[in-house]
């Protein structure tokens, strides 16, 4: 029966064409690789709730599993989720590429774009990075990333990694045109949504997600981005300074994204899940 609701769900949301009075709402799962519980929540809220995208980050630790698991997946529409940091203390992971300029001391990412207090002469920012070892960087990114998913659609910023600087996001534009993967959100009026409220528990985000979803205007486009994990051991020991709750809060994106009560809401508002890839059909 189970089963049998979530495929009736699921033809009723994501069939037919783009209906442009209803409210659309594209809702991506970010981080793919970066933990084994991530690639699992990512697959399970596709599959079981309301995600409709996923980026994938190509250097990361499981890369190669969320590979796999895309592929058994072909209806999933994924992005690569273009990287220049490797945020957390006990997991990293380094560029494809020699790129001298975006390596730390120990030859990994750095952990941040921008300062942080957290850590000091850590970020991006702070150090003398090259324009040419990103694009070099984000090209091996894409590269990969177009060999072993070929289906990719579109690409997006890690850590707001695109929009480092006016130069970083005229060298994502450049190679999202070259490599075919230019869905361009904000030329196709597509506005962001968040939480309407606190989000800490679970309850607070299905009341807070449930606010953003009655404030959706008819004949609009919007994305929502958030981070499926599940709480395991795995993930309650991935974590870096001022974010240590990261599998509970994670745990509450995967509860949230498969509630049955926000799948309700969402069929009875008539708001319309898309993906990417639906933009450009």
């Amino acid at each position: 029966m189970i089963r049998l609701f979530q495929l009736a769900f699921s033809l009723l949301l994501f069939t037919g064409s783009i209906h442009l009075s209803a409210q659309r709402l594209i809702v991506r799962g970010d981080d793919m690789g970066f933990s084994h519980s991530g690639n699992v929540a990512l697959i399970k809220t596709f599959k079981e709730g309301i995600e409709t995208s996923i980026e994938v980050i190509v250097p990361s630790a499981w890369f190669p599993e969320a590979v796999k698991m895309l592929e058994e997946n072909p209806g999933i529409d994924v992005g690569i989720h273009l990287v220049l940091t490797s945020e957390w203390d006990n997991v990293k992971w380094q560029p494809l590429t020699d790129a001298l300029s975006l390596r730390n001391k120990d030859g990994y990412f750095f952990p941040m774009i921008w300062p942080n207090k957290n850590y000091p002469g850590q970020a991006v920012l702070e150090n003398e990075f090259s324009l040419d070892d990103i694009e070099k960087e984000w090209r091996a990114q894409i590269e990969l990333a177009k060999k072993m998913i070929p289906r990719l659609s579109h690409i997006s910023g890690h850590m707001g990694c695109t929009n480092l600087n006016d130069e970083a996001a005229a060298i994502a534009k450049k190679l999202a045109i070259e490599y075919d993967i230019d869905i361009d959100t904000q030329k196709l009026g597509v506005q962001g949504a968040r939480y309407e409220g606190a989000h800490g528990t679970l309850a607070e985000k299905k009341e807070s997600f449930s606010k953003m979803l009655n404030k959706l205007e008819k004949g609009k486009t919007y994305m929502f981005v958030e981070h499926p994990g599940i709480d395991t051991p795995e993930l309650r020991a991935i974590s870096h300074i001022g974010y240590e709750n990261v599998a509970e809060d994670r745990q509450g994106v995967t509860d949230l994204w498969i509630d049955e009560e926000i799948k309700t809401l969402i069929k009875k508002k008539g708001i319309q899940l898309i993906s990417y890839k639906d933009l450009v059909k």
